[in-house]
């Protein structure tokens, strides 16, 4: 049994994939079924570690982005996709897998394409409100479409969509309080803001809370993920910025958050600050309130869609790009600190907006697919 995942390179693409991949391993061990044989296939692997740990072995498949502004770069990548669809089949072939599950984005487009070729059984799955062009088009051959969004389901064919929420990887679901102020440097008894970019980072994010850290950090601690190209730059800044300021040890930036070190960050958190990606899945399992800062330009503007559709669920505030400036965010950050019942309701609302057996509904749906496909 085999069974083949793809999608673009970005942690809210990568992590469901091996949150999936682990459950189904879990299932097979538990119903004593053949483990199956994991394959990946993408431009690059993005978490080394993580395919290694859940036995999944990476097949590089170049792809080519298509830009929605002018660029010479969209000339050239029409040849890397083209030399992508002839990898993706020839290794489609080699491996002919029982199953392929694509999380989207232009890298699953050749490993898509040549699972078509094949005849191969198609699973999808939408994370945000507004599917990006490749879950479009393989929406229109795939077995099944999960969703993350409910606003997502007018997209595709009502008989193949179920909603089902974003896969979260098991050790993610629950936050680790005991230890985490030390192994994060933490005070006692001082609050935490947790300010999060997304896995690569967000620029404008990163200048706004700089600059409303002398603000903040006499009354909070603030954990914050910067992505790694931004880390050298913010520290180099913070370092001008809070110089002689006694409160500067209460500022903890982080290139990336691990996944043991984001357990004990949500873990200590009173309020986080994040963008619309997947992450608000993770979030919304913690039960931690959060403002929500879409990004103005996603595709579909899918970002601010995810946005307003968690906040109406009473767990999120959003506040939109185009108002961000270090003293409304700062404000916004000490007024829902202030608010203790407030944060009290967002959290439950959060709670009731997870939807933490997403992965094992999937993985449940993949190897029926992968059985039958093996008869």
């Amino acid at each position: 049994m085999k069974i083949l995942f793809t999608g673009a390179g970005t942690g809210g693409h990568f992590y469901p994939i091996i949150a999936v991949a682990e459950e189904i391993r879990r299932i097979a061990e538990e119903e004593h079924l053949i483990v199956p044989k994991f394959y990946y296939l993408a431009p690059d692997p993005y978490d080394k570690e993580a395919l290694i740990e859940n036995d999944i072995e990476f097949r590089a498949t170049p792809a080519g982005k298509i830009r929605r502004y002018f660029s010479l770069l969209n000339f050239f990548d029409v040849f890397k996709t083209f030399a992508g669809l002839l990898k993706a089949v020839w290794q489609m072939y080699a491996i002919f897998p029982d199953v392929v599950f694509s999380k989207g984005g232009y890298a699953s487009f050749p490993p898509l394409f040549a699972a078509r070729i094949f005849g191969i059984p198609v699973v999808i799955h939408e994370s945000d409100s507004a599917p990006g062009k490749v879950n479009l088009w393989a929406g229109k051959f795939a077995e099944h479409v999960a969703l993350s969004y409910p606003d997502a389901a007018r997209y595709f064919k009502s008989e193949k969509v179920a909603l089902i929420g974003n896969p979260v990887r098991r050790q993610m679901l629950t936050p680790q309080s005991s230890g985490a102020r030390e192994f994060l440097k933490l005070e006692e008894n001082v609050p935490v803001v947790l300010i999060l970019g997304g896995s690569l980072g967000a620029q404008k994010i990163n200048e706004t809370v700089l600059e409303m850290l002398p603000q903040l950090l006499p009354k909070y601690q603030v954990i914050h993920q910067t992505g790694k190209a931004h880390y050298k730059d913010v520290t180099g800044t913070a370092g001008v910025i809070l110089a002689g300021n006694q409160y500067a040890d209460r500022y903890r930036p982080f290139p990336y958050l691990n996944a043991l070190a984001m357990k004990m960050a949500a873990g200590v958190a009173d309020l986080v600050v994040t963008r619309a990606g997947s992450a608000l899945f993770e979030i919304a399992a913690w039960g931690l309130p959060s403002i929500v800062i879409p990004i103005t330009d996603s595709n579909a503007d899918h970002q601010r869609k995810n946005a307003f559709t968690y906040s109406h669920s009473g767990a999120a505030v959003v506040m939109e790009e185009s108002n961000l400036a270090p003293h409304v965010l700062a404000s916004d950050i000490i007024r829902l600190m202030e608010a203790k019942g407030e944060r009290a309701q967002m959290s439950i609302a959060a709670k009731a907006f997870a939807r933490p057996d997403a992965a094992k509904k999937i993985a449940r749906e993949l190897l029926h697919i992968a059985l039958e496909h093996e008869k």
